[in-house]
């Protein structure tokens, strides 16, 4: 396999997305495990998370490492997932994550509001929400609180997503 090689440097906020390995629907039915592998990551390696989404098989986020590797992030977070969702299943051994991840730098205001709106808009996107802000998994909820959005944006049909955002 070849040795991919990623941009990092100081002061970015990337956008990443994560899929289970074969797709398997998991992470919503396993939520808490997920929660509680950003939570532990977060208070061993600091790291701001901006916004996130997570749908059955995969999941997005706006993630500023600070001062920390994105790809040792990653990695620790996946890994934790992995290791308390194999034991609640059962698993002796197994994959659960595809290897990598898909990451994108932000870079500047437009492009961080497009991919905030990508990442709010995908479970309307998927079919497992009519709006955004019904949608329990994701942090949509707190930036409509926050003034970010109008409640009636991402309603059905209202929002058309254009760009490559790694899924």
């Amino acid at each position: 396999m070849s040795q991919l090689r990623r941009y990092f440097t100081k002061g970015n906020t990337y956008f990443i997305t994560n899929v289970t390995f074969n797709r398997m629907r998991i992470l919503v039915e396993h939520i808490d495990l997920l929660h509680q592998a950003i939570a532990k990551q977060q208070e061993a390696v600091p790291f701001d998370l901006i916004a996130w989404m997570v749908l059955p098989d995969h999941f997005h986020a706006v993630i500023d490492p600070i001062n920390h590797d994105l790809s040792d992030l990653l990695q620790r977070i996946k890994l934790s997932f992995s290791t308390t969702f194999r034991k609640r299943a059962g698993w002796k051994s197994g994959r659960v994550w595809q290897l990598r991840f898909w990451d994108h730098v932000i870079r500047d205001q437009e492009d961080m509001n497009a991919h905030l709106n990508y990442i709010h808009y995908n479970p309307v996107k998927h079919g497992f929400a009519k709006s955004p802000f019904v949608y329990p998994h994701s942090s949509a909820q707190q930036f409509l609180k926050e003034g970010f959005y109008l409640p009636n944006w991402g309603a059905q049909d209202d929002v058309v997503m254009d760009g490559d955002f790694g899924e």
